[in-house]
């Protein structure tokens, strides 16, 4: 076993698809067990019978779609418009449209490319620091992925059985946490430079208003039309996805009929991926349920750890060094079937465990050796991995702040399922 165990490891440090390392996991340990491996094939196709697996292709897809369009431009327009005037207002501005862009692409590198051209050149010609604009930037790519309907946030409710209507109530609070205290930091850090300032008109405003019209109306179809019951998740994934196709194609013509393909097929490489992840992983999951590995490693936890603060101390540390190595997604499969019902042990709610979960993973975009973040602001900045962190690390401090706020007050989580 444990020389399976470190062939798998060599495998995966040369490069060998995630799923195929999950899978071969899972056969190995089922094959032990003398159990037959077409419990492999049974658990994969069994992601046909979850209904909820049709939101996934369908939010990424009208992410992408938004992503090729001028959104964006009328997003940071709308923005600087409404908060210009304030100190720090444009890179509140930066913060606020990468978040809410971020939570409709769900990845972290799209955002930082489509919205990074506009903020940067914006930020230098406002007199702000070359550094702090840099760090702005990267920290803001993965900060929406607690606002619905992010991708991380439905792929943890389907590993976890857990409601993702709940899961999306449960992300508002923390996710606009993290975002103020980014903003009163930005604030502070910008409070004396008067060039940053805009003029503010009711005129620029309706404008703004007037051109982003039929963007303004995308979370209320999104989040109104869930919480009301008017529509399951699934179904409005299908009109968000309907309504940007008509808006961005149609209304718009931003997008030619000629590039629709391409959207599609990149977008689908991704959700393929996730998929080809998450079958798999279910497999591994049922084995390990069937091995007993959730007891053990609760054995393991509770001989050294004392209490739910303790643990929360524990997992925050542990998800940190995690998300340093392995990208979000692959965590979630990877690691939220261990922990679950670990922390069920120490009364923590699955709903707050998800939010915790997401929310320190989202500091491995900003932490070497794999973070995400770091490696696309450098290819698109030109500047050394080092110098990206550098310009990172007090923003990294303020979302750390803010992650054990989030832990150690559970209700700011659970208080809108309550």
């Amino acid at each position: 076993m444990i020389l399976t165990g470190l062939v798998l490891l060599v495998l995966a440090l040369l490069g060998a698809p995630l799923y195929a390392i999950i899978a071969a996991s899972a056969m190995a340990g089922f094959y032990r067990s003398e159990i037959d491996l077409s419990l492999m094939g049974i658990e994969f196709f069994g992601l046909a019978e979850m209904p909820i697996l049709v939101a996934i292709p369908l939010f990424t897809f009208a992410g992408f779609v938004l992503s090729e369009s001028q959104s964006p431009q009328r997003l940071v327009r709308l923005s600087q418009a409404l908060l210009g005037w304030l100190p720090g207002g444009l890179a509140i501005v930066c913060l606020a449209t990468c978040a809410l862009f971020t939570a409709f692409t769900g990845a972290s590198g799209v955002t930082i490319i489509a919205l990074g051209a506009l903020f940067y050149p914006a930020l230098s010609g406002a007199g702000y620091d070359e550094r702090f604009s840099l760090g702005l930037i990267t920290t803001s790519g993965s900060l929406g992925l607690l606002f619905a309907p992010s991708l991380p946030l439905i792929l943890y409710g389907v590993v976890a059985m857990a409601s993702i209507d709940d899961l999306f109530l449960a992300g508002i609070f923390p996710g606009l946490l993290m975002v103020v205290m980014l903003s009163i930091y930005s604030f502070w850090v910008n409070r004396r430079n008067r060039t940053s300032l805009a003029d503010a008109s009711g005129r620029e405003v309706l404008a703004a208003v007037r051109d982003s019209a039929w963007e303004l109306p995308l979370p209320i179809v999104v989040l109104g039309g869930i919480y009301s019951g008017y529509f399951a998740v699934s179904e409005a994934a299908a009109v968000t996805a309907l309504y940007v196709m008509i808006v961005e194609i149609l209304i718009r013509k931003e997008i030619p009929w000629a590039n629709l393909p391409g959207i599609m097929r990149e977008s689908m490489v991704l959700v393929g991926a996730i998929f080809m992840i998450l079958g798999m992983s279910l497999a591994s999951t049922n084995y390990m349920i069937y091995a007993g590995v959730p007891e053990q490693l609760f054995a393991f936890v509770d001989s050294y750890v004392a209490g739910p603060g303790t643990f929360l101390l524990a997992l925050i540390v542990f998800l940190l060094m995690l998300g340093a190595i392995l990208d979000i997604f692959s965590a979630i499969v990877l690691v939220v079937p261990l922990i679950l019902p670990v922390a069920s042990q120490y009364g923590i709610h699955p709903i707050h465990l998800g939010i915790l979960f997401l929310a320190t993973m989202e500091l491995g975009y900003l932490t070497p050796p794999v973070g995400l973040n770091l490696f696309i602001s450098s290819f698109r900045f030109d500047r050394s991995i080092a110098e990206i962190y550098r310009a990172t690390l007090p923003f990294f401090v303020v979302l750390l702040v803010s992650v054990f706020i989030i832990a150690y007050w559970p209700s700011l989580s659970l208080v809108l399922i309550e």
